[in-house]
């Protein structure tokens, strides 16, 4: 006779959670062979509002931003500065604006957004004591700083919950604890989402970069890795303004990453499985540009997944007859940034 306590698979929460799946019908999932223009149109303007309420409601109003300037920091080819800037009505973010030596009006800008770690620090080319180094270390690879490089005014921000921008409990944890946890929970029991709290900061992001004079507001671009690659998804399914979206290390289905793995709760977005899955994001970036990037072994975005959302979104794409404007590359190593020819392709988009 079968042993209660441990033959039947019924136990198993994994399987139990692919079952419910497999039943999961997105209600509005994008039609990659729609054609007519008013159809699409319908279809975004539904979707964008649908997305804007499951993470959560976003201010009605924007409160000026009042951006502080610390003083430059003279680097090789660029200045960096640290600065402030008020998002909400008690909040504010923490970046850093780098800019490239001679820039001058109408130069294109890229909005950068780190994954869990100690913050914005790490892809500025600051180490954990805050000193700058002079070689690019860490699994982000000090992105930012290869943005600027290439000539791109840069602007990166703090993610709520990490760096400076953490709870009491998290500083005094150490530099790579984050208050994501705590923070998050109090988001959805507001009825909203940390991914709500964190686009938003995007685009007031956004809003400064627009306003800087050596930018040229309509060509922004953003560009993040994990959980900074998941707001810069949302971000741009959301805000026209981004011309292009570089996502790394974090465009997966759900199904086979944060449905099926454990990730940081600031991920997860009530009742979105029920209308969206990740490739229908994709689609609301249509038909500006996107490029996605892997590692083949990242145990946290699966190869398989990654795949298997690609193949979708580029469906949607060439149903909007932009097929050029989407692109894929997964490179030898794990969940880390690696941006050769993501860098190629921003090049073509700005």
């Amino acid at each position: 006779m079968p042993d209660p306590e441990t033959s039947t698979p019924r136990f198993d929460s994994l399987a139990y959670t692919l079952a419910r799946y497999r039943e999961v019908k997105p209600r509005l999932a994008c039609d990659p062979t729609a054609r007519d223009d008013a159809e699409i149109n319908a279809w975004m303007l539904m979707a964008r509002a649908k997305l804007r309420e499951l993470i959560g409601p976003m201010p009605e109003e924007r409160v000026d931003l009042n951006p502080a300037y610390g003083e430059p920091t003279r680097k090789d080819g660029y200045r960096r500065r640290a600065l402030s800037f008020a998002t909400r009505p008690d909040l504010s973010a923490f970046g850093y604006l780098l800019i490239p030596d001679g820039a001058k009006a109408g130069t294109p800008a890229v909005l950068c957004v780190p994954g869990h770690g100690r913050g914005v620090d790490e892809i500025v080319g600051i180490d954990d004591e805050g000193k700058d180094r002079d070689h690019i270390d860490g699994y982000q690879h000090d992105f930012a700083v290869q943005c600027v490089r290439q000539g791109y005014v840069t602007l990166a921000i703090e993610p709520l919950g990490f760096g400076r921008r953490r709870d009491p409990a998290a500083r005094a944890s150490g530099a790579g604890r984050t208050s994501c946890q705590p923070a998050a929970g109090a988001a959805l029991m507001l009825g909203e989402t940390m991914i709500g709290w964190r686009t938003w900061d995007a685009m007031r992001a956004l809003d400064l970069l627009a306003s800087r004079p050596e930018v040229d507001p309509k060509r922004m671009a953003m560009m993040g890795i994990s959980g900074g690659g998941t707001v810069t998804m949302y971000t741009a399914a959301l805000d026209d303004r981004v011309k292009a979206a570089v996502l790394s290390g974090s465009f997966c289905t759900f199904k086979d990453s944060i449905f099926s793995l454990s990730h940081c709760i600031d991920n997860y977005v009530p009742d979105i499985l029920t209308w969206f899955e990740a490739a229908d994001l994709a689609g609301l970036i249509a038909p500006r540009g996107l490029f996605v990037e892997n590692g083949k072994a990242d145990r946290i975005f699966p190869q398989g997944g990654v795949d298997a959302a690609f193949a979708v979104a580029k469906g949607i794409y060439q149903g909007r007859g932009v097929p050029d404007q989407i692109d894929h590359a997964s490179f030898d190593g794990g969940h880390q940034f690696d941006g050769t020819a993501a860098f190629r392709r921003l090049k073509g988009w700005l």
